[in-house]
């Protein structure tokens, strides 16, 4: 399920981000004070804590989608200021635009400004194969399962080739065993694509299981408690002992009891 030879629109070259002494408030509420993390050129970066520690604003300023009041995040030496196609996002709640097919969906990001050339036509196909939607290109979201879903949204972000995917608890409202794979198939597309990936979660194992790193956050106001390197070759045995102990080493960070996700 490779990309064809097909050019994709122009990917701004890299995907280092680094995030340097971040501050958010809203009104009383401090989501994070005084955050800094960096993410080397195409890391898989989990970040883990407890609601409201900030992580999905954290997400949303390295997007551009939310501005910091102090600090900056700066992505290949350049500040970010705004959304910028070198970054795609995917929500947990699908967020596809219902009057759209799957292959609608996929084409939005390359609809602006409207282009109807024989290569983006290509890359739309290539894409919902890359995804295994194959013969779903006419279906309309109701018509899709959650997991389904999940990949229309990944599909539609990978469409203008970011350098950088941002990914918010995109698989938390789907099934386990959808979940897990859902997993395998992030992992080979990032080894396809070889972007930088920042991927939210409460689930510890989730993490474990898709991460090189983890960035544990605490919360009230959220900051970063430590970074954990996972140096398990993939794909990644969860009763395996080196997985048992990450896992346990990240809940014992967050002051979490066994068994216990965020």
């Amino acid at each position: 399920m490779a990309l064809s030879d097909t050019s994709p629109p122009e990917r701004t070259a890299g995907g280092e981000i680094e995030i340097r002494n971040v501050s958010k408030a809203y009104e009383s509420t401090q989501a994070l004070a005084g955050v800094s993390v960096s993410v080397a050129e195409g890391e898989f970066c989990c970040v883990v804590g407890p609601s409201g520690c900030g992580k999905t604003t954290l997400l949303r300023t390295i997007a551009g989608l939310e501005t910091p009041d102090s600090g900056s995040v700066v992505i290949n030496e350049e500040p970010v200021t705004d959304p910028g196609l070198d970054r795609g996002m995917v929500f947990q709640e699908y967020a596809l635009f219902p009057w759209r097919t799957v292959r609608g969906n996929v084409r939005f990001g390359l609809d602006r400004p409207a282009c109807d050339c024989p290569d983006c036509e290509a890359r739309v196909r290539d894409l919902i194969d890359l995804v295994g939607l194959d013969g779903f290109e006419g279906a309309y979201p109701k018509e899709l399962s959650g997991g389904m879903k999940q990949r229309v949204g990944i599909a539609r972000a990978l469409a203008v080739d970011p350098a950088i995917l941002l990914m918010d608890e995109p698989f938390a409202s789907v099934d386990a065993r959808t979940r897990d794979r859902l997993h395998g198939e992030l992992l080979d597309i990032w080894a396809r694509t070889a972007q930088t990936v920042v991927f939210v979660t409460h689930d510890i194992d989730e993490a474990v299981t898709l991460a090189d790193r983890v960035v544990v956050m605490d919360a009230d106001p959220g900051t970063v408690q430590s970074t954990v390197s996972i140096d398990l070759e993939r794909p990644r045995e969860r009763t395996a002992h080196g997985f048992v102990d990450h896992v346990a080493r990240i809940r014992d960070e967050l002051g979490s009891p066994n068994g216990t996700n965020y």
